[in-house]
């Protein structure tokens, strides 16, 4: 048999728990060992009990465990603030690396990562779940084919509610900065909603390991929730050739609406409403022919079989530092175009109670911005009486 592939967990809190089940329960039963995990407050694992029963060993830092031991793949699910330090001890240690969104705090750490990952010889996937998924693998090959035309203009709503315990889960959630001076830019488009902001502009690259080139971008952003960077933004980018990208997301609503995208190109339409448990994403044709791409939810866990197989067969990774920067870049864009977010009058804010967690929300907010949606418009633009533009940057 051959020699088991070494893994590494670095984060197994929060959304690490997700690697852990699926490395635990192996369902695809593939030959590898998780050889230690490093989680300075491993008591956020939900299985940890059954790691520490398998004995695999639990470090504080990962320079501990190089100490001692190897990984040939390092899945990285820490907070943002700590992807870089993080990815490029991986990389130092000659391991591959699968870290979870987004890329990195900053533009310039995200810089950092692509030149360590050259001089490396090693991979270093990021792991937005839509880009491995084969829905949108096989979308964009289409996109890069030309077989529905030039891009003319996408857009991308989502509505997801967060109580006041998510804001209060950690020491940085809606911060700029943490409390040892780390950039974060925690917010709504750079943690819970990045997925489907990187997505469109993922789709827009000319290659399949790269997204768009950014050229311009405005936005708005306001908040309900007592917080430093913002809870709801409306942005449009300038992508490409000329190609308009907006993105409409928020936590400060009190029903949750999935992601629903419009995609139109020169030859046809290509829409998704993720309403409905399995949708899928489906392109309509000039000719009146329709393609049918999948669910882009289907298997989650599949970058992780993927990263294993990269590492296996030396087999390409196509969501990369290279094809993620873009989305950073919007983040970096977005606090540019915008100082300070605007917030929400009190008259406008209302509580609700969701499992026992208080939803600070604000009424009408989510018929304004399927308004905006519908209409390609931003608020200012749509003349709401409460919006506030932010300047147009140039990228």
């Amino acid at each position: 048999m051959d020699k088991p592939l070494d893994i590494l967990l670095v984060g197994i809190g929060g959304y690490g728990n997700k690697y852990v089940n699926a490395l635990l329960d192996n369902k695809k039963e593939r030959n590898y060992k998780i050889r230690g995990v490093v989680d300075p407050y491993p008591q956020g694992c939900q299985r940890l009990a059954e790691l520490e029963k398998r004995e695999i060993q639990i470090y504080s830092t990962m320079d501990q465990f190089y100490l001692e031991e190897k990984a040939d793949l390092v899945c990285i699910s820490s907070p943002i603030q700590y992807h870089l330090k993080h990815i490029i001890t991986a990389l130092d240690n000659g391991s591959n690396v699968l870290c979870e969104k987004p890329l990195s705090a900053t533009v310039e750490s995200g810089n950092q990562i692509i030149n360590k990952k050259n001089q490396s010889g090693k991979f270093v996937a990021i792991g937005y779940q839509w880009s491995f998924s084969d829905a949108i693998q096989e979308l964009k090959r289409d996109i890069i084919k030309g077989v529905l035309g030039r891009a003319v203009r996408l857009k991308t709503i989502v509505l997801w509610p967060r109580s006041i315990d998510y804001y209060n889960r950690n020491n940085w959630a809606g911060k700029i900065k943490d409390n040892k001076g780390n950039w974060v830019f925690d917010s709504v488009a750079n943690n819970a909603t990045a997925h489907f902001l990187h997505n469109m502009y993922y789709l827009l690259g000319s290659q399949i390991n790269q997204s768009a080139t950014l050229k311009s971008i405005q936005a708005e952003t306001y908040k309900v929730n007592d917080i430093e960077t913002f809870d709801t933004v409306a942005l449009r980018t300038m992508v490409n050739d000329g190609t308009e990208v907006l993105f409409y997301a928020t936590h400060a609503v009190k029903e949750r609406v999935n992601p629903r995208f419009v995609f139109e190109f020169e030859q046809g339409v290509v829409t998704y409403d993720g309403s409905e448990e399995g949708a899928e994403i489906i392109a309509e044709f000039e000719d009146g022919s329709m393609k049918n791409y999948g669910d882009p939810f289907k298997d989650d866990t599949k970058k992780i079989w993927l990263a294993i197989d990269a590492v296996e067969n030396k087999e390409s990774i196509y969501c990369g530092p290279e094809a993620t920067l873009a989305q950073v870049e919007a983040i970096k864009g977005i606090h540019q175009s915008v100082g300070e977010a605007t917030r929400f009058a009190e008259k406008l804010i209302r509580s609700a109670y969701n499992n026992n967690e208080e939803i600070r929300y604000v009424e009408g907010l989510d018929g304004v911005l399927e308004d905006c949606y519908d209409k390609y418009l931003l608020p200012t633009e749509l003349g709401i009486s409460w919006a506030k533009s932010g300047k147009l940057v140039k990228l």
